[in-house]
Protein backbone atom coordinates (compact mmCIF):
# COMPACT_ATOMS: atom_id res chain seq x y z
CA UNK A 1 0.00 0.00 0.00
CA UNK A 2 1.27 3.63 -0.90
CA UNK A 3 1.01 5.27 2.27
CA UNK A 4 1.91 8.71 0.67
CA UNK A 5 -0.56 8.44 -1.77
CA UNK A 6 -3.11 7.65 0.95
CA UNK A 7 -2.48 9.94 3.23
CA UNK A 8 -2.80 12.60 0.48
CA UNK A 9 -6.56 11.23 -0.38
CA UNK A 10 -6.95 11.82 3.44
CA UNK A 11 -6.28 15.11 3.60
CA UNK A 12 -8.26 16.09 0.50
CA UNK A 13 -11.15 14.41 1.72
CA UNK A 14 -10.69 16.75 4.91
CA UNK A 15 -10.07 20.01 3.10
CA UNK A 16 -12.59 18.73 0.97
CA UNK A 17 -15.17 18.73 3.98
CA UNK A 18 -13.88 22.22 5.79
CA UNK A 19 -14.66 23.74 2.88
CA UNK A 20 -18.41 22.43 2.59
CA UNK A 21 -18.41 23.07 6.57
CA UNK A 22 -17.75 26.38 6.06
CA UNK A 23 -19.89 27.07 3.71
CA UNK A 24 -22.46 25.93 6.41
CA UNK A 25 -23.21 29.33 8.25
CA UNK A 26 -26.72 29.80 6.93
CA UNK A 27 -29.65 27.47 8.43
CA UNK A 28 -32.50 27.16 6.26
CA UNK A 29 -35.58 27.49 7.78
CA UNK A 30 -37.10 31.13 9.49
CA UNK A 31 -35.38 32.84 11.93
CA UNK A 32 -36.59 33.52 15.19
CA UNK A 33 -37.68 37.05 16.53
CA UNK A 34 -38.86 37.79 19.72
CA UNK A 35 -42.61 38.65 19.62
CA UNK A 36 -43.91 42.17 20.24
CA UNK A 37 -46.97 42.62 22.69
CA UNK A 38 -49.11 45.39 23.57
CA UNK A 39 -48.59 44.90 27.10
CA UNK A 40 -46.99 48.87 27.62
CA UNK A 41 -50.51 50.06 26.50
CA UNK A 42 -52.25 48.69 29.41
CA UNK A 43 -53.21 51.16 32.53
CA UNK A 44 -52.65 49.47 35.74
CA UNK A 45 -54.99 51.41 37.70
CA UNK A 46 -58.83 50.46 38.90
CA UNK A 47 -62.12 51.30 37.25
CA UNK A 48 -63.78 52.41 40.18
CA UNK A 49 -63.69 56.06 40.62
CA UNK A 50 -63.37 57.61 44.01
CA UNK A 51 -62.15 54.14 45.45
CA UNK A 52 -60.17 53.06 49.12
CA UNK A 53 -57.34 51.55 47.49
CA UNK A 54 -53.80 50.83 49.37
CA UNK A 55 -51.36 53.37 48.26
CA UNK A 56 -49.90 51.57 44.47
CA UNK A 57 -46.09 52.25 43.43
CA UNK A 58 -44.06 52.21 40.58
CA UNK A 59 -41.24 49.90 42.48
CA UNK A 60 -40.57 46.64 40.76
CA UNK A 61 -42.82 43.56 42.40
CA UNK A 62 -40.52 42.27 44.94
CA UNK A 63 -39.33 38.55 44.74
CA UNK A 64 -40.44 38.22 48.44
CA UNK A 65 -44.20 39.86 48.15
CA UNK A 66 -45.30 37.79 51.06
CA UNK A 67 -42.85 39.95 53.30
CA UNK A 68 -45.36 42.84 52.98
CA UNK A 69 -47.64 41.22 55.30
CA UNK A 70 -45.17 41.14 58.44
CA UNK A 71 -46.01 37.98 59.14
CA UNK A 72 -43.30 35.20 60.66
CA UNK A 73 -45.31 32.06 60.35
CA UNK A 74 -46.14 33.33 56.97
CA UNK A 75 -42.51 33.87 56.05
CA UNK A 76 -41.17 30.22 57.22
CA UNK A 77 -43.99 28.71 55.33
CA UNK A 78 -43.26 30.08 52.02
CA UNK A 79 -40.09 29.20 52.76
CA UNK A 80 -39.99 25.89 53.83
CA UNK A 81 -41.99 25.01 50.97
CA UNK A 82 -39.52 26.38 48.38
CA UNK A 83 -37.18 23.64 49.68
CA UNK A 84 -39.27 20.70 50.25
CA UNK A 85 -42.35 20.75 47.95
CA UNK A 86 -42.50 17.95 45.58
CA UNK A 87 -44.41 20.01 42.21
CA UNK A 88 -41.02 21.96 42.68
CA UNK A 89 -39.48 18.98 42.91
CA UNK A 90 -40.29 17.40 39.67
CA UNK A 91 -40.16 20.60 37.81
CA UNK A 92 -36.28 20.67 38.26
CA UNK A 93 -36.28 16.94 37.34
CA UNK A 94 -38.35 17.86 34.27
CA UNK A 95 -35.17 21.00 33.53
CA UNK A 96 -32.55 18.36 34.25
CA UNK A 97 -34.40 15.98 31.42
CA UNK A 98 -34.03 18.83 29.32
CA UNK A 99 -30.52 19.68 29.67
CA UNK A 100 -30.00 15.82 28.68
CA UNK A 101 -31.85 15.92 25.93
CA UNK A 102 -30.06 19.26 24.79
CA UNK A 103 -26.77 17.11 24.99
CA UNK A 104 -28.38 14.88 22.85
CA UNK A 105 -29.19 16.84 20.33
CA UNK A 106 -25.96 18.62 20.41
CA UNK A 107 -24.19 15.84 19.78
CA UNK A 108 -25.23 15.18 16.00
CA UNK A 109 -23.18 18.51 15.85
CA UNK A 110 -19.74 16.24 16.53
CA UNK A 111 -18.21 13.41 14.73
CA UNK A 112 -19.21 10.25 16.18
CA UNK A 113 -15.84 7.65 16.98
CA UNK A 114 -16.17 3.86 17.78
CA UNK A 115 -14.10 0.72 18.02
CA UNK A 116 -14.55 -2.79 17.34
CA UNK A 117 -12.81 -5.79 17.42
CA UNK A 118 -13.42 -9.21 15.68
CA UNK A 119 -12.68 -12.70 15.20
CA UNK A 120 -13.44 -15.84 12.94
CA UNK A 121 -12.97 -18.97 12.29
CA UNK A 122 -13.74 -19.81 8.71
CA UNK A 123 -13.73 -22.93 5.93
CA UNK A 124 -14.99 -22.76 2.41
CA UNK A 125 -17.05 -25.67 1.10
CA UNK A 126 -15.25 -27.97 -0.78
CA UNK A 127 -18.00 -28.32 -3.21
CA UNK A 128 -18.55 -24.53 -3.31
CA UNK A 129 -17.51 -22.03 -6.51
CA UNK A 130 -14.71 -21.26 -4.77
CA UNK A 131 -13.05 -24.33 -4.36
CA UNK A 132 -13.67 -24.92 -7.49
CA UNK A 133 -11.48 -21.73 -8.58
CA UNK A 134 -8.58 -23.38 -6.65
CA UNK A 135 -9.44 -21.23 -3.06
CA UNK A 136 -8.10 -23.51 -0.71
CA UNK A 137 -10.68 -25.07 1.95
CA UNK A 138 -9.06 -25.51 4.93
CA UNK A 139 -10.17 -23.94 7.85
CA UNK A 140 -8.07 -20.73 8.74
CA UNK A 141 -8.69 -17.22 11.68
CA UNK A 142 -9.72 -14.07 10.86
CA UNK A 143 -8.31 -11.45 13.46
CA UNK A 144 -9.39 -7.53 12.83
CA UNK A 145 -8.93 -4.19 15.03
CA UNK A 146 -10.14 -0.99 13.70
CA UNK A 147 -11.78 2.46 14.85
CA UNK A 148 -15.03 3.59 12.81
CA UNK A 149 -15.70 7.67 12.56
CA UNK A 150 -17.79 9.58 10.76
CA UNK A 151 -19.40 12.76 10.73
CA UNK A 152 -22.20 14.48 9.13
CA UNK A 153 -21.75 18.01 7.16
CA UNK A 154 -24.23 20.30 9.02
CA UNK A 155 -24.37 22.09 5.61
CA UNK A 156 -28.13 23.46 5.69
CA UNK A 157 -28.28 23.75 9.74
CA UNK A 158 -30.55 20.85 10.43
CA UNK A 159 -28.19 19.94 13.25
CA UNK A 160 -27.77 23.42 14.57
CA UNK A 161 -31.64 23.74 14.56
CA UNK A 162 -32.36 20.61 16.19
CA UNK A 163 -30.05 22.18 18.60
CA UNK A 164 -31.50 25.71 18.78
CA UNK A 165 -35.02 23.83 19.50
CA UNK A 166 -33.73 21.53 22.38
CA UNK A 167 -32.08 24.82 24.03
CA UNK A 168 -35.55 26.76 23.70
CA UNK A 169 -37.09 23.69 25.24
CA UNK A 170 -34.96 23.57 28.11
CA UNK A 171 -35.82 27.53 28.51
CA UNK A 172 -39.43 26.47 28.65
CA UNK A 173 -38.87 23.95 31.49
CA UNK A 174 -36.24 26.09 33.05
CA UNK A 175 -39.35 29.08 33.01
CA UNK A 176 -42.12 26.25 33.91
CA UNK A 177 -40.07 25.79 36.85
CA UNK A 178 -40.10 29.32 37.81
CA UNK A 179 -44.04 29.28 37.00
CA UNK A 180 -44.81 26.60 39.68
CA UNK A 181 -42.92 28.23 42.05
CA UNK A 182 -45.05 31.52 41.57
CA UNK A 183 -48.08 29.49 41.87
CA UNK A 184 -46.76 27.69 45.07
CA UNK A 185 -45.94 30.73 46.88
CA UNK A 186 -49.67 32.43 45.99
CA UNK A 187 -50.75 29.14 46.76
CA UNK A 188 -49.29 28.73 50.21
CA UNK A 189 -50.37 32.49 50.75
CA UNK A 190 -54.12 31.89 49.97
CA UNK A 191 -53.94 28.96 52.27
CA UNK A 192 -52.19 30.22 54.96
CA UNK A 193 -54.58 33.71 55.07
CA UNK A 194 -57.91 31.85 54.31
CA UNK A 195 -56.91 29.39 57.31
CA UNK A 196 -56.08 32.54 59.80
CA UNK A 197 -59.84 34.04 58.17
CA UNK A 198 -61.53 30.43 59.15
CA UNK A 199 -60.00 30.54 62.76
CA UNK A 200 -61.26 34.41 63.05
CA UNK A 201 -64.72 33.10 62.11
CA UNK A 202 -64.32 30.27 64.79
CA UNK A 203 -63.55 33.10 67.34
CA UNK A 204 -66.43 35.04 65.92
CA UNK A 205 -68.64 31.89 66.68
CA UNK A 206 -67.18 31.61 70.00
CA UNK A 207 -67.89 35.32 70.85
CA UNK A 208 -71.48 35.21 69.58
CA UNK A 209 -71.83 31.70 71.30
CA UNK A 210 -71.25 33.04 74.52
CA UNK A 211 -73.52 35.91 73.83
CA UNK A 212 -76.19 33.61 73.57
CA UNK A 213 -75.83 31.46 76.44
CA UNK A 214 -75.99 34.78 78.43
CA UNK A 215 -79.27 35.55 76.68
CA UNK A 216 -80.74 32.06 77.11
CA UNK A 217 -79.41 32.47 81.20
CA UNK A 218 -81.57 35.70 80.98
CA UNK A 219 -84.78 34.44 79.74
CA UNK A 220 -84.77 31.42 81.55
CA UNK A 221 -84.20 33.74 84.57
CA UNK A 222 -87.19 35.90 83.43
CA UNK A 223 -89.42 32.77 82.29
CA UNK A 224 -88.80 31.80 85.98
CA UNK A 225 -89.52 35.33 87.77
CA UNK A 226 -92.97 35.19 85.24
CA UNK A 227 -91.85 37.92 83.06
CA UNK A 228 -90.29 36.07 79.38
CA UNK A 229 -92.79 33.84 78.05
CA UNK A 230 -92.07 30.10 76.73
CA UNK A 231 -91.53 31.46 73.00
CA UNK A 232 -88.58 34.06 74.42
CA UNK A 233 -86.77 31.03 76.08
CA UNK A 234 -87.03 28.97 72.83
CA UNK A 235 -85.90 31.66 70.51
CA UNK A 236 -83.11 32.06 72.45
CA UNK A 237 -82.11 28.15 73.00
CA UNK A 238 -82.63 28.07 68.85
CA UNK A 239 -80.10 30.60 68.45
CA UNK A 240 -77.56 28.99 70.55
CA UNK A 241 -78.25 25.95 68.75
CA UNK A 242 -77.98 27.35 65.41
CA UNK A 243 -74.31 29.41 66.36
CA UNK A 244 -73.22 25.98 67.79
CA UNK A 245 -74.07 24.23 64.50
CA UNK A 246 -71.66 26.23 62.80
CA UNK A 247 -68.60 25.42 64.87
CA UNK A 248 -68.08 21.96 63.55
CA UNK A 249 -68.12 22.80 60.03
CA UNK A 250 -65.62 25.59 60.68
CA UNK A 251 -63.69 23.61 62.52
CA UNK A 252 -63.35 21.19 59.86
CA UNK A 253 -62.49 23.81 57.38
CA UNK A 254 -59.54 24.46 59.82
CA UNK A 255 -58.56 21.36 60.01
CA UNK A 256 -58.95 20.83 56.54
CA UNK A 257 -56.68 24.15 55.24
CA UNK A 258 -53.62 22.84 57.80
CA UNK A 259 -53.58 19.39 55.91
CA UNK A 260 -53.71 21.32 52.77
CA UNK A 261 -50.45 23.29 54.09
CA UNK A 262 -48.97 20.89 55.08
CA UNK A 263 -49.09 18.99 51.29
CA UNK A 264 -47.47 22.26 49.95
CA UNK A 265 -44.78 21.93 52.28
CA UNK A 266 -44.46 18.22 51.11
CA UNK A 267 -45.45 16.68 55.10
CA UNK A 268 -47.97 14.10 56.32
CA UNK A 269 -51.13 15.25 57.57
CA UNK A 270 -51.47 17.05 60.58
CA UNK A 271 -47.66 17.99 60.61
CA UNK A 272 -48.72 21.72 61.18
CA UNK A 273 -51.28 21.58 63.87
CA UNK A 274 -49.07 22.27 66.59
CA UNK A 275 -47.72 25.58 64.81
CA UNK A 276 -50.52 26.79 63.59
CA UNK A 277 -53.86 25.28 65.78
CA UNK A 278 -53.40 28.59 67.76
CA UNK A 279 -55.50 31.54 66.15
CA UNK A 280 -53.35 34.29 65.30
CA UNK A 281 -55.01 38.13 64.18
CA UNK A 282 -55.48 38.22 59.99
CA UNK A 283 -52.62 40.12 58.52
CA UNK A 284 -53.65 43.46 57.64
CA UNK A 285 -52.82 45.14 53.99
CA UNK A 286 -49.64 46.71 53.30
CA UNK A 287 -50.04 50.44 53.23
CA UNK A 288 -48.18 50.72 49.63
CA UNK A 289 -48.65 48.37 47.07
CA UNK A 290 -45.33 47.83 44.96
CA UNK A 291 -47.04 46.73 41.39
CA UNK A 292 -43.91 47.16 38.91
CA UNK A 293 -44.81 49.02 35.26
CA UNK A 294 -46.43 47.42 33.03
CA UNK A 295 -44.17 46.67 30.45
CA UNK A 296 -42.15 44.88 32.80
CA UNK A 297 -45.21 42.23 32.65
CA UNK A 298 -43.78 39.80 30.15
CA UNK A 299 -40.40 39.70 31.33
CA UNK A 300 -41.60 39.14 35.42
CA UNK A 301 -44.68 36.02 33.85
CA UNK A 302 -42.65 33.20 33.72
CA UNK A 303 -45.67 31.67 32.03
CA UNK A 304 -45.09 34.23 29.00
CA UNK A 305 -41.17 33.50 29.18
CA UNK A 306 -42.49 30.03 29.05
CA UNK A 307 -44.76 30.50 25.82
CA UNK A 308 -42.15 32.56 23.95
CA UNK A 309 -39.70 29.55 24.47
CA UNK A 310 -41.81 26.43 23.53
CA UNK A 311 -42.42 29.73 20.24
CA UNK A 312 -38.68 29.30 19.39
CA UNK A 313 -38.93 25.70 19.43
CA UNK A 314 -41.35 25.80 17.16
CA UNK A 315 -39.83 27.66 14.74
CA UNK A 316 -36.52 26.11 15.20
CA UNK A 317 -38.26 22.52 13.93
CA UNK A 318 -39.56 24.28 11.11
CA UNK A 319 -35.83 24.39 9.99
CA UNK A 320 -35.19 21.20 11.01
CA UNK A 321 -38.04 20.15 8.87
CA UNK A 322 -37.11 21.84 5.64
CA UNK A 323 -33.49 20.86 5.89
CA UNK A 324 -34.38 17.16 5.48
CA UNK A 325 -35.24 18.26 1.72
CA UNK A 326 -31.62 18.97 1.31
CA UNK A 327 -28.68 16.53 0.58
CA UNK A 328 -26.82 15.05 3.90
CA UNK A 329 -22.84 14.99 3.12
CA UNK A 330 -20.93 13.27 5.37
CA UNK A 331 -17.35 12.23 5.87
CA UNK A 332 -16.69 8.49 6.72
CA UNK A 333 -13.24 6.97 7.77
CA UNK A 334 -12.09 3.78 8.83
CA UNK A 335 -8.58 2.00 10.28
CA UNK A 336 -7.21 -0.09 11.62
CA UNK A 337 -5.54 -3.89 11.29
CA UNK A 338 -6.14 -7.30 10.13
CA UNK A 339 -4.67 -10.68 9.81
CA UNK A 340 -4.87 -14.47 9.11
CA UNK A 341 -2.92 -14.82 12.49
CA UNK A 342 -3.06 -12.92 16.07
CA UNK A 343 1.35 -12.47 15.53
CA UNK A 344 0.55 -10.44 13.06
CA UNK A 345 -1.56 -7.89 13.89
CA UNK A 346 1.64 -5.95 15.10
CA UNK A 347 3.03 -5.74 11.63
CA UNK A 348 2.81 -2.28 10.06
CA UNK A 349 2.01 -4.33 6.97
CA UNK A 350 -1.51 -5.26 8.81
CA UNK A 351 -2.72 -1.82 8.23
CA UNK A 352 -5.78 -0.98 6.70
CA UNK A 353 -7.72 2.32 5.80
CA UNK A 354 -10.54 3.86 3.91
CA UNK A 355 -11.62 7.50 4.41
CA UNK A 356 -14.52 9.36 2.12
CA UNK A 357 -17.68 11.88 1.49
CA UNK A 358 -20.86 10.37 1.69
CA UNK A 359 -23.71 12.28 0.00
CA UNK A 360 -27.83 11.44 0.46
CA UNK A 361 -30.52 12.97 -1.27
CA UNK A 362 -33.83 12.25 -0.40
CA UNK A 363 -36.15 11.08 -3.94
CA UNK A 364 -38.91 9.99 -2.83
CA UNK A 365 -40.35 9.60 0.64
CA UNK A 366 -44.04 9.19 -0.05
CA UNK A 367 -44.95 12.20 1.22
CA UNK A 368 -43.53 12.24 4.78
CA UNK A 369 -41.15 14.84 4.02
CA UNK A 370 -43.66 17.25 2.73
CA UNK A 371 -46.16 16.74 6.02
CA UNK A 372 -43.50 16.67 8.32
CA UNK A 373 -43.06 20.68 7.37
CA UNK A 374 -46.98 21.36 7.31
CA UNK A 375 -46.92 19.85 11.00
CA UNK A 376 -43.51 21.48 11.75
CA UNK A 377 -45.64 24.99 10.35
CA UNK A 378 -48.70 24.24 12.23
CA UNK A 379 -47.27 23.60 15.02
CA UNK A 380 -45.30 26.55 15.32
CA UNK A 381 -48.72 28.42 13.83
CA UNK A 382 -50.16 26.85 17.47
CA UNK A 383 -47.30 27.85 19.62
CA UNK A 384 -47.72 31.74 18.27
CA UNK A 385 -51.72 31.50 18.79
CA UNK A 386 -50.87 30.28 22.41
CA UNK A 387 -48.13 32.96 22.99
CA UNK A 388 -50.93 35.90 22.41
CA UNK A 389 -53.24 33.70 24.68
CA UNK A 390 -50.90 33.63 27.43
CA UNK A 391 -50.56 37.83 27.35
CA UNK A 392 -53.83 38.52 27.27
CA UNK A 393 -54.74 35.91 29.90
CA UNK A 394 -52.46 37.64 31.87
CA UNK A 395 -53.27 40.96 30.57
CA UNK A 396 -57.15 39.93 31.73
CA UNK A 397 -55.75 38.87 35.71
CA UNK A 398 -53.76 41.55 36.18
CA UNK A 399 -56.96 43.83 35.52
CA UNK A 400 -59.36 41.61 37.29
CA UNK A 401 -57.07 41.32 40.25
CA UNK A 402 -56.96 45.51 40.93
CA UNK A 403 -60.54 45.85 40.54
CA UNK A 404 -61.03 42.92 43.21
CA UNK A 405 -58.76 45.25 45.61
CA UNK A 406 -60.34 47.51 44.99
CA UNK A 407 -63.73 46.47 45.25
CA UNK A 408 -62.79 44.68 48.33
CA UNK A 409 -61.47 47.74 50.13
CA UNK A 410 -64.56 49.53 49.30
CA UNK A 411 -66.85 46.40 50.51
CA UNK A 412 -64.87 46.57 54.11
CA UNK A 413 -65.18 50.06 54.78
CA UNK A 414 -69.15 49.80 54.13
CA UNK A 415 -69.05 46.43 56.31
CA UNK A 416 -66.98 47.79 59.33
CA UNK A 417 -69.74 50.86 59.71
CA UNK A 418 -72.58 48.67 59.01
CA UNK A 419 -70.73 46.11 61.84
CA UNK A 420 -70.62 49.08 64.51
CA UNK A 421 -73.68 50.43 63.92
CA UNK A 422 -75.06 46.84 64.69
CA UNK A 423 -73.06 45.97 67.51
CA UNK A 424 -74.67 49.21 69.43
CA UNK A 425 -78.07 48.01 68.51
CA UNK A 426 -77.36 44.91 70.23
CA UNK A 427 -76.07 46.85 73.23
CA UNK A 428 -79.51 48.91 73.22
CA UNK A 429 -81.79 46.10 72.49
CA UNK A 430 -79.83 43.62 75.69
CA UNK A 431 -80.19 46.91 77.79
CA UNK A 432 -84.12 47.90 77.25
CA UNK A 433 -84.72 43.42 77.32
CA UNK A 434 -82.92 43.56 80.90
CA UNK A 435 -85.08 46.61 81.94
CA UNK A 436 -88.53 45.54 80.48
CA UNK A 437 -88.40 48.07 77.98
CA UNK A 438 -88.26 45.97 74.70
CA UNK A 439 -89.47 42.64 73.77
CA UNK A 440 -86.77 39.36 73.14
CA UNK A 441 -87.50 39.56 69.18
CA UNK A 442 -85.71 43.13 69.15
CA UNK A 443 -82.84 41.41 71.04
CA UNK A 444 -82.49 38.08 68.78
CA UNK A 445 -82.86 40.52 65.41
CA UNK A 446 -79.74 42.39 66.42
CA UNK A 447 -78.00 39.56 67.77
CA UNK A 448 -78.21 37.99 64.22
CA UNK A 449 -77.11 41.29 62.83
CA UNK A 450 -74.31 41.21 64.57
CA UNK A 451 -73.05 37.72 63.94
CA UNK A 452 -73.80 37.95 60.18
CA UNK A 453 -72.29 41.11 60.05
CA UNK A 454 -69.39 40.25 61.67
CA UNK A 455 -69.15 37.23 59.48
CA UNK A 456 -69.69 39.26 56.35
CA UNK A 457 -66.57 41.65 57.98
CA UNK A 458 -64.08 38.81 58.45
CA UNK A 459 -65.29 37.00 55.04
CA UNK A 460 -64.37 40.68 53.64
CA UNK A 461 -61.00 41.06 55.25
CA UNK A 462 -60.06 37.68 54.14
CA UNK A 463 -61.03 38.31 50.56
CA UNK A 464 -59.28 41.56 50.75
CA UNK A 465 -55.89 39.91 51.59
CA UNK A 466 -56.59 36.68 49.27
CA UNK A 467 -57.30 39.76 46.20
CA UNK A 468 -53.67 41.21 46.72
CA UNK A 469 -52.25 37.87 46.83
CA UNK A 470 -53.55 37.39 43.13
CA UNK A 471 -52.62 40.56 42.46
CA UNK A 472 -49.21 39.69 42.92
CA UNK A 473 -49.60 35.84 41.17
CA UNK A 474 -51.05 38.05 38.22
CA UNK A 475 -47.87 40.21 38.45
CA UNK A 476 -45.36 37.27 38.64
CA UNK A 477 -44.14 37.82 41.88
CA UNK A 478 -42.58 34.81 43.73
CA UNK A 479 -39.16 34.43 41.96
CA UNK A 480 -36.32 36.96 40.54
CA UNK A 481 -35.74 37.67 36.61
CA UNK A 482 -32.72 39.07 37.32
CA UNK A 483 -31.26 35.91 38.96
CA UNK A 484 -32.15 33.65 35.77
CA UNK A 485 -32.65 29.85 36.69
Amino acid sequence: MNLPWALSQLQRCIGAALCAASLAGCAVGPDFAKPVTALHDMALTPRQEGASVPTTSDAGVPSQWWMLFNDAVLADLELRAQGHNLDLQMASERIEQGRAQLGITSADLLPSVGAGASYVREALSEHGKFAALGAPTRPSDFWQLGFDASWEIDLWGRARRAREGATASLEATLYDREATRVALSAEVARTYLELRGTQAQLDIAQQNLAVAERLVGLAESRGRNGIATRFEISSALAQLGTIKSTIPGLTEHRNALMNALALLLGEEPRALDAQLRGTMPLPSLPASVPVGITSELAHRRPDILRAEAQLHAAVASIGVAKADFYPRIGLRGRVGLEAFELGDLGSWDSRFFSVGPTVYLPLFQGGRLVQRLALSEARQREAALAYRQTVLRAWHEVDNALDALTARERQYAELLASYEQNRQALHVAERGYQEGAADYLSVLTAQRNVFASQSSLNASATGATLALVHLYKSLGGGWDPEARP
